[in-house]
């Protein structure tokens, strides 16, 4: 039973018991980390008067490079009571102290505080008989350290597995007590590990030594390979050698760093790609405005029909520059009202060449699909990205299928997919019957750089991008498998709306031509010269063309009057385009201009656009693009 007067201890009783209390105690503020009490204990211990000490705060008796470890332990612990472990003060003589702290955080005088009560442990670590008598104090951080602990003895039995070695093996203490260390390593490496510890015990003589190992492996208890750091050290008691092995799961810093370095190849391939989509693209250009004016000059059948197979395919190599170029750095191509059934056809025969005979290509596509507004480059990749996924589930052969048709999603149905709304979308579903996803990578399967192919065989990348285009085009992705009977891929793109049907293009118009216009020509391609003067000058419009900058200046400042437009290249040597452009526009704010380069990454057009040009005409570019661009700018 208690009596009154011990229930009611007075405040005063407190603060004499914190006073005298033979431990050093101080509290401080958790806002200002200022101290706000310190007791006797405390004063005698660090060397500071009390006055000194309340004129300090707690980072003044902290080494300066555990500073921010103080901090970071204060804004992240906010604890009843704990033991803080151990921590380095500084006394007033400058001595670094070891100590051992106890924290409680109180309200005190009005402040949100923190009581610390101070073991001086700095002898006690420091001696072996002090280490004998920790041995509890040590067993409880072993227990709840993040790194795995191992503890054997000179034959290589484990003595100590501490909880975080638990977690890391798979394995609880008592089944690993005893056993041999080589357990936990692959065999591959049981050899090479005897060898170093036979090393380490015969060249570290001292009682206390530690070694790095490096990264090596572990094997879990479920045969699970996976990389880890660990070091190793040697500690002598009683005449027997014993081993601490402390170990650390990298298993995910290694797949970080597997991401880092394809990352920076894809970054690299992007830069790569970009160069040698400039030269192409130059290479590209003349060819397909020559092709153009070739067929308005040979109108023969046959003529037509070996120079529209020349254009054909340069327009399809300008494509597949853009699209390496879109999967390498993500470069945005042009949106245009178009008909999927022509894309998908083209796909289909292409996989017909390609894929192994043992797959049987099947498909079906509706006769009245509604057209798209689209990138026809990406929507291209996404399925080729597709049916080449199919093609790797289907290494003995099998069936794949392609459908494309119309679908209305009413309210109902979108309501129950996240990304879909109600509307007019063309379905686009590529099946096969192969090997199927299993069900734990269906969540992750469009995730970057994620993939279930043996090493060398796939990056991770098909699937984001497929996603990626889709979503880009408004759409979404369906996909439904199961293993060992394929899979089915559902691609929704959003439709045109029935009145914008019949603005759709179906051949180009007649190309327009000048009213005697001169065109300033800049580009330091001569091939891109002499095809755009060729071109030009067929529709009635009169040119001079410049290799470089300099040239350019030198015409404009001769037949300023007279030239009405300017079309300069962005890439050029001496003075580029950019610096012409700003020096055009001092001779003449109200100059016309239209921006051209073979580097086809929205940088460009944005650099010409800073410069306030508003036209810009990605190479290669056709004759009617250019024709119209003129017209447009005149």
């Amino acid at each position: 039973m208690t009596t009154s007067n011990s229930s009611h201890f007075a405040e005063p009783d407190y603060r004499l018991l914190y006073d005298e209390h033979p431990l050093p105690m101080f509290i401080y503020s958790l806002d200002s980390l200022a101290f706000l009490a310190v007791n006797k204990a405390a004063i005698a211990h660090y060397g500071y008067s009390r006055a000194e000490f309340l004129a300090l705060s707690i980072k003044d008796i902290r080494p300066e490079e555990d500073i921010g470890k103080l901090v970071e332990y204060i804004t992240q612990s906010r604890p009843k009571m704990e033991n803080a472990g151990i921590w380095r003060h500084r006394k007033k003589n400058g001595e670094v102290i070891e100590v051992e702290l106890t924290v409680k955080d109180i309200f005190f005088e009005g402040h949100s505080a923190r009581l610390v009560i101070v073991n001086d442990v700095t002898k006690f670590l420091r001696s072996e008989a002090a280490l004998q008598q920790s041995e509890h104090r040590l067993a409880s951080i072993i227990s709840s350290a993040m790194d795995g602990i191992i503890t054997v003895d000179a034959q290589q039995h484990i003595i100590l597995f501490n909880a975080a070695a638990e977690k890391i093996f798979g394995y609880v203490a008592a089944d690993v007590m005893g056993q041999s260390l080589e357990r936990l390593l692959p065999e591959r490496f049981r050899h090479a590990h005897h060898h170093h510890v036979e090393k380490f015990g015969t060249t570290h003589t001292t009682k206390r030594s530690m070694g790095r190992l490096g990264a090596i492996s572990g094997v879990r208890s479920n045969g699970e390979e996976f990389p880890i750091e660990a070091s190793i050290s040697q500690v002598e008691a009683n005449g027997q050698k014993f081993y601490t092995v402390i170990l650390r799961d990298i298993t995910e810093k290694k797949r970080l760093e597997a991401q880092f370095l394809r990352a920076q190849r894809m970054e690299s391939i992007g830069t790569l790609a970009g160069g040698i989509a400039h030269d192409l693209n130059n290479l590209l250009a003349p060819m397909l405005m020559a092709v153009q004016m070739l067929q308005l000059k040979f109108t023969d059948e046959q003529s037509q029909k070996m120079l529209q197979l020349l254009r054909v395919n340069a327009e399809r190599g300008a494509d597949m520059v853009r699209q390496i170029l879109s999967f390498a750095r993500g470069v945005e191509g042009e949106r245009l009202a178009l008909q999927p059934r022509h894309l998908i056809k083209e796909v289909i025969k292409i996989l017909k060449e390609t894929l192994p005979k043992s797959i049987e290509i099947s498909f079906y596509i509706a006769e009245d699909l509604w057209p798209i507004i689209g990138d026809a480059t990406q929507l291209h990749q996404v399925l080729m990205n597709l049916c080449i996924n199919a093609r790797d589930a289907l290494p003995h052969g099998g069936k794949l299928y392609i459908k494309a048709e119309n679908k209305t999603l009413d309210e109902t149905y979108a309501q129950m997919i996240p990304e879909a709304k109600a509307g007019r979308y063309v379905l686009l579903t590529i099946q096969d019957n192969g090997m199927g996803i299993a069900p734990e990578h269906l969540t992750r399967i469009f995730d970057p750089f994620f993939t279930t192919k043996e090493k060398g065989k796939g990056t991770g990348l098909g699937l984001s991008t497929v996603q990626g285009i889709v979503r880009g085009h408004g759409g979404f992705v369906n996909v439904y498998s199961e293993i060992g009977r394929g899979t089915e891929f559902r691609i929704h793109l959003p439709a045109m709306e029935a009145g914008q049907i019949e603005q759709v293009q179906i051949a180009n118009p007649e190309l327009p031509a000048g009213q005697g216009e001169l065109i300033l020509v800049v580009d330091d391609e001569l091939a891109i010269r002499e095809v755009t003067k060729a071109t030009l000058e067929a529709f009635n419009y009169r040119v001079l063309t410049a290799s470089d900058g300099t040239e350019a200046l030198a015409l404009y400042a001769q037949h300023g009057e007279e030239i009405k437009a300017v079309l300069t290249d962005m890439m050029m040597p001496f003075l580029d385009g950019p610096a012409t452009i700003r020096a055009l526009q001092r001779l003449n704010p109200n100059i016309k201009i239209i921006a051209s380069s073979g580097l086809a990454d929205n940088g460009k057009a944005v650099e010409a656009a800073d410069l306030g040009i508003r036209h810009f005409l990605p190479k290669p570019y056709t004759a009617d693009r250019l024709l119209k661009m003129l017209v447009e700018i005149l």
